[in-house]
């Protein structure tokens, strides 16, 4: 099962000389170009409706996972696309499963800190979590992939919104299988979740994204214009993700992961995107977010140890990422595991060093 994870973490990646360079980027111009004195333009996001996938049995897209863009040998999984729902603070440390982990979308959530939502298709580990609550914004993250969300509950204004959406969950509350309380750790980062009985009781038809999440290509296609081998994803003064480039791939050195079960990544993607209000408070009163995860926005794509400056586009919420460049040419993102930082436009900042 764990073979194909192996060999991606040990792939070849180019690797050049570099020197210091530090390139900020304020909350007012997040993830803009920084230089030649050029600007990534974002232009007005509207609001978009959030399009459906109608169910079918799993399909392939020519033999290419679809969260990964890489070669799919012998059959699809059985099992529809999995998204749990992991705290990401350090009452949830160790975090476990992470590894195993297609692809990981990190969201801003009530208080400046965030979550995870982890996708797991073609390597499903044993115990995954602490599993958390859903959120609003998972809408828009989980529709492209159509998957099923795994959490341990949410709040009635969101469970109504993802059932009017049509996005399947599993939770705690609903009896979901799989589900258990690890009596070493506290309420609420307690709750794990046994995926393979999970995926042992998925049913026969399930929905199933034909199209890819991403727009994957090449690595000796891909070319950036910023050398860099540190990144500081700040989501709000609680909270920031860093991220160091080594041999193995992009790792957080200030992870909550369980020792040598943590996502390495071939990809870090970030994103600037408006948030909004959820129109409910957590129950300490904190007024809970919601990522517009549609319409169109700046971006940084970072592959190997260099960065490049793009765009990002979604139609609606159940839509395919594009990436394009500043003159409108398409950008493919490396076959491989992607790691997307959802930043906030007005609030976020994203530095990067080499």
């Amino acid at each position: 099962m764990h073979s194909g994870r192996l060999s991606r973490r040990l792939h070849a990646r180019r690797r050049r000389t570099i020197t210091t360079l530090c390139v900020g980027l304020a909350s007012s111009c997040l993830l803009a170009a920084c230089g030649g004195g050029d600007k990534v333009v974002t232009s007005a996001q509207p609001q978009l409706p959030v399009g459906g996938v109608s169910t079918a049995l799993p399909l392939t897209l020519a033999g290419q996972w679809p969260l990964t863009g890489e070669t799919l040998d012998g059959d699809p999984p059985d099992h529809p696309v999995y998204v749990v729902k992991i705290d990401n603070t350090s009452s949830s440390a160790p975090q476990v499963g992470l590894g195993s982990a297609d692809m990981v979308v990190e969201e801003l959530v009530e208080g400046g800190l965030t979550r995870l939502a982890v996708f797991f298709e073609s390597d499903i580990p044993d115990v995954v979590g602490p599993v958390r609550s859903m959120r609003a914004s998972d809408v828009g993250i989980v529709k492209p992939a159509a998957a099923t969300i795994v959490a341990s509950g949410a709040a009635k204004r969101t469970t109504r919104l993802l059932s009017a959406h049509h996005v399947p969950v599993v939770t705690e509350a609903g009896g979901g299988p799989g589900f258990y309380r690890d009596s070493l750790r506290s309420a609420p980062y307690d709750l794990f979740m046994k995926l393979p009985d999970l995926v042992g009781n998925a049913a026969t038809r399930f929905d199933s994204s034909t199209k890819p999440y991403l727009p994957f290509g090449s690595a000796d296609n891909f070319s950036g214009d910023l050398p860099v081998r540190k990144i500081s994803a700040t989501f709000s003064g609680s909270h920031t993700t860093s991220w160091q480039y080594t041999d193995q791939g992009w790792v957080r050195p200030d992870s909550f992961a369980q020792n040598g079960d943590d996502f390495v990544a071939d990809n870090v993607l970030l994103l600037r995107v408006r948030v909004g209000d959820a129109g409910y408070r957590d129950p300490i009163g904190n007024p809970v977010p919601e990522t517009k995860f549609y319409g169109t926005g700046q971006a940084i794509l970072v592959h190997g140890d260099s960065a490049l400056r793009c765009v990002w586009r979604k139609e609606n919420g159940a839509a395919e990422l594009h990436l394009l460049t500043k003159d409108g040419a398409s950008v493919d993102v490396p076959a491989g595991r992607t790691w997307i930082e959802l930043v906030p436009a007005d609030t976020g900042t994203v530095t990067m060093a080499r």
